[in-house]
Parts: structure tokens; sequence; C-alpha cells
């Protein structure tokens, strides 16, 4: 049974996690001057997860993974991100030979994580043109399928999977299949996106998705003159937007044993900010961000 149910105090223990997409890029957490490959570890004393999503534009070499996971905290976990040509977005020639090949490539490449017990999932998001029909609801069961397994959680962009007559019929699926629900905080912008539905359908784990409610720049499409990566995710989240997710999240933690919540607004940097703040707001501790540098007074 899918869980609805009221508003209830928590006991106590931390169920909700709250983390970034990606870590490199968070210049707000980083002292001046920070190595790159040191971001890791002092990402991780203020969040204890993280969305990778390298592995969407490549598959990773398992060292990568290994690296990660030594530069992290016993209690961090990931969230990886599936590869590309797993989720039918990839242009281009598949530098796999086959369908096999590939999965069992990501598969490998992560297993450091999973042997760590750092995995929390990974997450399958499907392209806006991904719709909600037969032959795809067959995909989503061979991907399922080919993960074994693993705990795999599944994102839409397309709006059909909501619509009033798919919309119970898609979170049963999951649940009878075993996806963990990624719920959007995105721009309604048209069927290329889709609503907060705030569902769980897996009893360990739900996740939780902010990507800005940037509505003009969402659809590549609107904004020819610009790098469309630039600006949909360019969005800071008010006050007032922010806490009306403590109250969700409330309703959610009742249904399953965690919430994952990961912030992706970082077009213009606003991640980090964002997520401390919403931190605040749920009681979570962490430490003061960084002094920034000194202005830099110029001659005229």
């Amino acid at each position: 049974m899918l869980c609805v149910v009221g508003i209830l105090e928590s006991e106590g223990e931390q169920l909700i996690k709250i983390g970034l997409a990606g870590w490199g890029d968070h210049s707000d957490l980083y002292a001046a001057g920070l190595p790159t490959q040191d971001r890791l570890s002092v990402y991780s004393r203020y969040f204890n997860i993280v969305e990778v999503d390298s592995s969407f534009y490549a598959v990773q070499p398992e060292r990568n993974f290994v690296k990660w996971v030594n530069e992290t905290p016993k209690d961090f976990s990931f969230i990886i991100k599936a590869y590309q040509g797993m989720t039918g977005h990839l242009r281009g020639k598949n530098p796999f030979d086959s369908t096999d090949t590939m999965f069992t490539a990501f598969i490998d490449s992560i297993r450091p994580v999973l042997e760590a017990g750092k995995l929390k999932t990974v997450l399958f998001q499907y392209p806006p043109w991904f719709d909600c029909t037969r032959e795809n609801v067959a995909v989503l069961r061979d991907a399922k399928e080919r993960m074994g397994g693993l705990p795999v959680a599944l994102e839409f962009r397309h709006q059909s999977w909501f619509t009033p007559a798919f919309h119970e019929k898609t979170l049963t699926f999951m649940e009878q299949t075993g996806w963990v629900h990624s719920v959007c905080d995105e721009p309604q912008a048209g069927v290329g996106s889709v609503p907060i539905v705030l569902r769980t359908t897996h009893p360990e784990v739900t996740m939780v998705r902010f990507h800005g409610r940037n509505t003009d720049g969402w659809n590549s499409s609107s904004r020819p003159d610009q790098n469309w990566r630039e600006v949909r995710y360019l969005y800071r989240y008010n006050s007032e937007e922010l806490a009306e997710w403590v109250e969700r999240l409330r309703v959610l933690e009742q249904c399953t044993e965690e919430v994952c919540v990961i912030f992706n607004n970082n077009s213009g940097g606003d991640a980090a900010t964002n997520a401390l703040e919403f931190m605040d707001m749920l009681g979570l501790s962490h430490p003061d961000l960084p002094e920034p540098p000194p202005e830099q007074l110029g001659l005229f």
C-alpha cells in the first residue's frame, strides 16, 4: 500500500539527509585556494550525502569511486546518477557494444561504493521525451531487472506519468517493482516537467530533488541565445519556499526510513546556501561557511 499519512512528530533520529548535486562547483563551501582534490573531504564536513553526476556523462573508472569512498566519513552516502546511455539521453555513438556490456560496466564501476556500505541509490533520471507508454514501461522493467538488487531511484521529466489517468498507476508500478521515488521541485513549464508528487514508493528511502523554479530557463528551446545549462538551474529559493518543504518532509519521513534531499539549483551557485538554510529550518547542525576573501580595492 502507498503510504499517505498526516504529519507526526519525529522521534529524534535523523531521518533526513541533505546534500548537493556534485561537490566541485560550490565555491561558498571552500576557502580560497583550496585544491580541487581536497574539496570532497571538506564538503563532507557540511553534508552527509552527495549526488555524483559525473557518472551520467561517462562510466567512471573504479579507482575514482575508491578514492571518493576513502575521502568521506563512514556514515557518508552517495547517490550515483545512471550513465546517460542507460536512460536514453545519449546522443551519438554508444561507446559500449551492447546494453549488457554497458550495464555491467556501470555496475562494476560503482562496486567500491556498494562494498563500503555507502551506496544510497542509483538515480535513473529519464529525459523529457520519455513519456508514459507501454513500450517505456517495458524499458523501466528491463532497467530494474538489469540492476539486480541494487537500490534504484526513478525520476521522470515528462508530465504524462502523473496525469490523472496515470498518476496512481505510475506510483503503484514503482512500488510493486521496487523503484525509489525521486520527488521533484521544478518549474511547471509544460509537458517537459512534472508536478510535486508527495508520495513514497519504497519503505527504506525517498528522494527529493530541488531543481529551482526558473520557468523561463527550464526548456532548452526557450533561450537560443544562451547555454541552457547555465540558466536552467539558475534559481535561489526564498525562505517561504523552503519553509513549505519542512512540512512536506515531515509527511514523507513517516512513510519511509530515510528522506534524501538534493539541491541541484546551482547554475548561479545557490545550492549550498539554500541547503544550509534548509538544514537550519530542520534543526540539523552544520559548520559555518568560511569567511569570504577580503575585497580588493582598485587603484581608481
